[in-house]
């Protein structure tokens, strides 16, 4: 009767990977006023799966390699806003970029937002960029004594400005546009953004108020139109259309 045996293993034999990791150099722009009042540039190489987003890289660094990196998350799922930052050269949210969308092959450059005072590392000081938001009355305003009943509104009426409804105040599009990085007196884009949703909302009757106050000299017409503010925003909002439209109701008072 035969004796069954086991296929011998051939040890010399590599595995097969399937290992989704690769190796990615993230390049980050450091500050830290306590150390020197200088910036400079650290490069961290890190295994990462490039299906996941720079916010993962970033949490990886800063818990595995150097935890005084130092940025803002909340919610890491694009609706809170405040993990907008500089990637290669571009406003994104770090929580909605993928490492794979961004040439992972090469050193991935990520630092803090442009026109605002960097406190430390990706952190910068957002009062100027709220303190505009503040300015333009962000709120419904309306008259006369208090309603017994809703308000109701057309679905043509919310049409009319549903899409600056979709700002989560993460200034990609104020810190993209080159007059609010030369004058930080400028209202920026997200503001007007913010003050259209309620000009044009047909229940307001606040507009005339916010209209004069964006006619000031640092108002909508600082605008230059270069659409930078636009390609900024990661909901999509056509926010350089929405400052035209703040123009022409401010020169034929019709909103």
């Amino acid at each position: 009767m035969a004796t069954p045996t086991l296929d011998k293993v051939d040890d010399a034999k590599p595995a097969s990977s399937t290992s989704p990791y690769i190796t990615v150099t993230f390049r980050i722009r450091r500050f830290n006023p306590e150390v020197s009042a200088d910036f400079e540039w650290q490069d961290f190489e890190i295994e990462i799966d490039p299906k996941e987003r720079v916010l993962d890289a970033l949490h990886k660094i800063k818990w595995d390699v150097d935890g005084t990196l130092t940025f803002r998350r909340s919610c890491a799922h694009g609706i809170c806003g405040s993990d907008a930052m500089r990637i290669n050269g571009k406003n994104r949210l770090a929580c909605k970029t993928l490492i794979k969308d961004i040439n992972p092959h090469k050193p991935i450059t990520v630092e803090a937002i442009k026109g605002l005072t960097v406190l430390k590392d990706l952190v910068v000081d957002m009062d100027p960029f709220f303190q505009a938001f503040r300015d333009v009355m962000p709120f419904l305003i309306t008259k006369g004594n208090e309603p017994t009943r809703e308000r109701l509104q057309s679905a043509e009426d919310r049409e009319r400005f549903d899409d600056t409804t979709k700002c989560i105040l993460c200034a990609a599009c104020t810190s993209s546009c080159p007059v609010f990085w030369n004058d930080g007196q400028y209202f920026g884009p997200a503001a007007i953004v913010n003050a259209h949703r309620f000009i044009f909302d047909s229940r307001d009757e606040g507009g005339e108020q916010r209209l004069e106050i964006l006619n000031d000299k640092d108002g909508v017409w600082r605008c230059r139109t270069t659409f930078n503010c636009t390609d900024a925003c990661p909901r999509g909002i056509e926010i350089t259309k929405a400052i035209q439209e703040v123009k022409r109701a401010l020169i034929t008072r019709r909103f």
